[in-house]
């Protein structure tokens, strides 16, 4: 600790800080014009000035050393202070110091009783309003930096710079032109940095940032994606005027991304749902909620008379929270008597769950993903982060900037590829036998961890002795990735003292996709480098939509309670029954996949769709639409009136993540508050008050009349969340599991005592590369992949109805300049794309990004079909669909098609 004097108060401090922390440390206020604690200092604009040891400093940029003086109330530094304050203020417009501007400069020059200058100078720089979210006021710029400097040192895009020379000087899009058509991924950064109003958000939200929110906002959890930012939402007449990113937010720390920052347009759409609808005489008509509720109990009880409990099945969400999952589930089983529920993970990480609990024991990620702040090697696979997770991508970014060695697997050279030290590209469906070729040259190069592979692990022999059959060679005719490079990568990883595997949907979503996960698991047991050893990261999902790991830790699925123990164990269920006091279905249930068969064939009578819009999510959707056709009762929870909901008998209007309350818990095992910031619109109700009323009409009751005491009660049918509560997320803001009991922390890393497995040892995984579903022939040559880009969220519903779609129209097509020659497809034309079970009309977009003989598209647009081209190809241990690998053909779109 360090020890300085600031105004004759001592001031303890620890290592690095510098005299600005020491004067916070007192209360004491210094305009920082300049400064954004989230940001290397500048030092610039002279506003901080101090007396330290009789020197005049700037305290931003001033370390704090040991036995400092420093003075901040003499009144010669004041003024000076004041006079850079008002020279910079001088050279704006009036308005910049209107009464009704709310900037930073506004209240320092408010508190210094600096008003605008009698010769302000007029606003003749103009503006940049071509963005739906990001306005440019010329004439505020003061040329601070910060807004460059958030870009580059947080968000990691580099869209912005200084242009201009002197008083001329001011920020620009690094591109040229307008701000909209810049490389900007519309993070709002610089909007929530500015403090002069230069960039602002329009709206009700101009002025609103994250270091000047009003009292009154509302803490909450994104509902987006799987990183868990925490969010600040300023309501304003029952509206939402902003939301801004917590600069203590523990995952986030001050960060945000397009959709959770700007994507809540949707809330006020005219297409939300208001009103349950039923359907009469063929077409769904509005009714009242004691109608709707009613006919779902009705056919539920027909379902069950007709064709028993198991005729019954749920759709779960990880839209949803974990009390609403909690709920769901408990109602299958108690009220119901099935086990047929399952979620949104069963498409995308199941494998992951089955995959991690196989080699560790625990369907989560191994450590918590601030430890990837120490790793000396990150090895990203099967994931594009900076799109599909931007928090985390640059996040990822910013350490391989500041000297991480990296390794991408993917194969795009999209976001991360482009700073990695090696970037490998395999062929769709061929991970397994990368793994492997990595693992060979680990072994072979003896940098494994013979004292952790001893004590620690089972299943080397095995291994080794699978891995003879992977040398480079054989490796890289499977997997077309050159061995020099494979050899490469194996070699970073295998001499890193702190090594990070990171992993998405690339690894999964595969036929082969459990397989996948555990031979990416055996590098770090190989090193080591798990376990709390402190010599690794271990390895993390990042997960797809905001709870899917929630969703699965509630038992949202057909053959685990909460806190996934199994419904075969009789003491697992023993425990359930105890605290639910109702007898459980012994087997288990069906899987999405297994339903849509089972209402094909007629045995599901009945089946409830929370969340999920199915038709345009789900692979082969025009197998999935014949299912629900054939179901007599479909029941579907949704915010808008999608492809599912067409098919439904039933249409119940239900409350978005920021019009409830609840819990989620993020990609690294965090449980995280989500409130309600504002109402739900019409009479649409929380998930939670829907199952509540199905259940009292069939006569019921669920008991735990509240989120909170839903996962109270989760916490006696499962140790492994005994600790969380409400109230102790209110103090403590995230609590990670295993968290056993309330005086105790959460466990952040896992097994540092011994791993969750029968025999508490990691397992090897010697699982052969076996090839993918689908493989390219002469009919259809080329290999689609589909994912995420970073404009829009899943199948869309949420952010194509907003300022979203002004920045992103449509879906394309990615294709090598070669194919498009190859199939006569120009960039930017229609083109029409088939595979053997669809087809699907997009536009082309003609790159590099891609190897030939490879496209990729998103599935952001459901009206294009993309997931009508997927197979029904499942991984063979979950039944996760084979999104990744799907064999295709193109043509030209005709003006009659």
């Amino acid at each position: 600790m360090t020890r300085v004097q600031v105004d004759g108060v001592a001031v303890e401090l620890p290592a690095g800080a510098s005299l600005l922390d020491a004067v916070r440390a007192t209360g004491v206020d210094l305009p920082t014009l300049c400064h954004d604690d989230r940001l290397w200092s500048a030092g610039s604009c002279r506003t901080c000035l101090v007396r330290a040891d009789g020197r005049t400093v700037a305290a931003c940029v001033t370390p704090a050393t040991p036995g400092l003086t420093v003075d901040t109330t003499d009144e010669g530094v004041r003024n000076l202070r004041r006079d850079a304050v008002a020279l910079i203020a001088s050279a704006l417009p009036r308005h910049a110091l209107s009464d009704s501007a709310h900037s930073e400069l506004a209240e320092v020059c408010g508190s210094l009783g600096i008003t605008p200058h009698t010769k302000a100078a007029d606003a003749t720089r103009g503006r940049d309003e071509s963005h739906p979210y990001i306005h440019l006021d010329r004439d505020l710029c003061i040329a601070c930096g910060r807004c460059v400097r958030m870009c580059s040192d947080v968000q990691g895009t580099f869209a912005l710079t200084l242009t201009g020379r002197g008083a001329d000087t001011v920020v620009a899009p690094g591109t040229g032109g307008a701000w909209a058509a810049s490389d900007c991924v519309s993070c709002g950064g610089c909007v929530d940095t500015c403090p002069t109003g230069a960039i602002t958000q329009p709206g009700p939200g101009q002025g609103f940032t994250s270091g000047h929110a009003p009292a009154d906002r509302v803490r909450t959890t994104c509902g987006y994606c799987g990183v868990g930012c925490t969010l600040d939402v300023v309501v304003r007449e029952d509206r939402i005027a902003a939301v801004l990113p917590a600069r203590d937010g523990p995952v986030n720390r001050g960060h945000a991304c397009v959709r959770g920052r700007f994507a809540y347009g949707y809330l006020r759409s005219t297409e939300r749902l208001t009103e349950p609808l039923v359907r009469e005489n063929g077409a769904l008509r509005p009714t009242s909620w004691d109608e709707a509720i009613a006919r779902v109990a009705d056919g539920l009880r027909a379902a069950v008379r007709d064709g028993g409990p198991d005729a019954v099945a749920a759709i779960s969400s990880a839209r949803a929270t974990n009390e609403e999952n909690y709920l769901v589930q408990k109602f299958l089983r108690t009220v119901i008597g099935t086990n047929n529920v399952d979620n949104c993970s069963r498409l995308c990480h199941a494998p992951s769950a089955a995959g991690l609990t196989a080699s560790f024991g625990r369907a989560g990620g191994t450590d918590p993903f601030d430890d990837v702040e120490t790793a000396d090697c990150l090895l990203v696979v099967g994931a594009n982060p900076v799109e599909a997770h931007p928090v985390v991508g640059a996040r990822l970014l910013q350490r391989a900037l500041a000297g991480a060695s990296l390794i991408v697997a993917d194969p795009r050279t999209v976001g991360l590829a482009g700073h990695a030290d090696v970037h490998l590209r395999p062929r769709p469906g061929t991970n397994v036998a990368l793994f492997h070729g990595l693992a060979h040259v680990l072994v072979e190069a003896g940098m494994t961890d013979a004292d952790f592979l001893r004590d620690r692990a089972t299943g080397l022999d095995e291994l080794v002795g699978l891995l003879a059959d992977y040398p480079l060679e054989r490796v890289a005719g499977i997997t077309g990735v050159p061995a020099d490079d494979i050899r490469k990568a194996a070699m970073l990883y295998g001499h890193a003292e702190r090594p990070a595997v990171v992993y998405g949907l690339g690894v999964t979503e595969h036929l082969h996709g459990t397989d996948g996960v555990r031979t990416l698991a055996n590098l770090p047991i190989l090193r080591g480098a798990v376990g709390g050893t402190g010599r690794g990261f271990g390895i993390s999902p990042l997960r797809g939509q905001n709870n899917v790991q929630g969703a699965s830790d509630m038992g949202a699925l057909p053959d685990l309670l909460p806190g996934y123990g199994r419904v075969t164990d009789p003491e697992v269920r023993a425990r359930a029954e105890s605290v639910w006091d109702r007898p459980l279905p012994e087997q288990p249930g069906l899987r999405i996949p297994e339903m849509f068969a089972a209402a094909r064939e007629g045995r599901l009578r009945a089946l409830w769709i929370i969340g999920e819009d199915v038709c345009a999510t789900d692979p082969d959707s025009r197998r999935v639409a014949e299912a629900l056709d054939a179901c007599p009762l479909v029941v579907v929870s949704e915010l808008f009136l999608g492809e599912t909901a067409h098919h439904a008998d039933v249409v119940l209007p239900v409350a978005s993540w920021l019009e409830k309350d609840g819990t989620f818990v993020n990609f690294d095992r965090r449980f995280q508050r989500v409130r309600q910031a504002v109402a739900p619109p019409g009479t649409a109700r929380s998930d939670f008050e829907v199952i509540h009323a199905v259940a009292e009409a069939l006569g019921a009751d669920l008991g735990c009349r509240t989120p909170a005491a839903a996962l109270a009660e989760c916490g006696r049918v499962t140790p492994l969340f005994a600790g969380i509560s409400y109230e102790r997320l209110d103090r403590e803001e995230a609590v990670p599991w295993p968290c056993q009991a309330s005086d105790r922390p959460g466990e952040s890393t896992l097994y540092t005592d011994r791993f969750a497995t029968p025999d508490g040892r990691a397992h090897l995984s010697a699982a052969p590369y076996l090839p993918p579903g689908e493989e390219p022939d002469e009919a259809y040559p080329l290999m689609l992949v589909t994912g995420r880009r970073w404009t829009h969220y899943n199948s869309g519903s949420m952010t194509r109805r907003g300022g979203n779609l002004l920045l992103d129209a449509s879906d394309r097509l990615d294709l090598h300049p070669e194919d498009a020659a190859r199939f006569g497809v120009r960039d930017g034309s229609p083109v029409t794309v088939e595979s053997r079970h669809g087809q699907a009309r997009l536009v082309a977009r003609v790159g590099t990004e891609l190897a030939p003989g490879q496209v990729f598209c998103a599935f952001h647009f459901p009206a294009d079909g993309v997931n009508s081209l997927t197979s029904e190809h499942a991984d063979t241990v979950t039944s996760c669909p084979e999104y990744k690998v799907t064999a295709v053909r193109l043509r030209p779109t005709a003006s009659d098609d």
